[in-house]
């Protein structure tokens, strides 16, 4: 599961990605609204995490932008405002849930878990596809009586395959789910270089 994480303070932001990737999520983290929001409108997450509180574009003003661009990607808001009235706009912004801070790792986990099972193309734990069973809990890949733990990016790929077993997806769709939007960026810049240097 891939999720776009926005914090505008660092260490809190690196310390999210920490706890995210080492529970099996590949995870987009920006510092920003504004690359929040272009991240969010490529429509590659599953979830988004988003600090209410950011510098020029806010959490609740990016999620009701992408509301309003038709992105229906699930969202948390993380928060230190706490009054009923911020909760509410916030859920009001189109946001699954709001989580005031400090909170614990174990909640926001239980919490993002919550919020991906209420997504509207839920997809249960165990995919199969032609025999080949993948458990999304244990990142097992299963064939007859062969097991085969996965690595994440190995994960990543067989969950995306499995998701779409109808459909050929293309390099430029494989890099932005596996290793991210802002990979893509980039490897589109490298690109126009080495042309325009040829």
């Amino acid at each position: 599961m891939r999720l776009l994480l926005a914090e505008d303070d660092p260490k809190l932001l690196k310390s999210l990605k920490h706890i995210f990737e080492t529970n099996k999520f590949a995870v987009d983290a920006v510092g920003n609204g504004e690359d929040a929001f272009h991240y969010a409108l490529s429509g590659e997450y599953d979830g988004l995490v988003l600090d209410v509180m950011m510098p020029g574009l806010d959490g609740i003003e990016v999620l009701k932008r992408l509301r309003k661009e038709k992105v229906t990607t699930p969202a948390l808001f993380l928060t230190a405002r706490t009054e009923v009235s911020q909760r509410v706009e916030g859920l009001d912004a189109g946001a699954d849930d709001y989580l005031p801070k400090p909170f614990s790792a174990a909640e926001l986990l239980a919490r993002v878990r919550a919020m991906l099972r209420r997504k509207d193309n839920y997809i249960p734990d165990i995919l199969t596809c032609h025999g080949v069973i993948l458990n999304r809990s244990t990142y097992e890949l299963c064939y007859q009586d062969s097991v085969q733990m996965l690595s994440g990016k190995e994960f990543q790929i067989a969950e995306m395959m499995m998701q779409q077993p109808h459909s050929i997806l293309s390099t430029e769709q494989l890099i932005t789910h596996i290793w991210g939007v802002g990979y893509q960026y980039r490897r589109q810049r490298r690109m126009g270089a080495y042309f325009q240097s040829a």
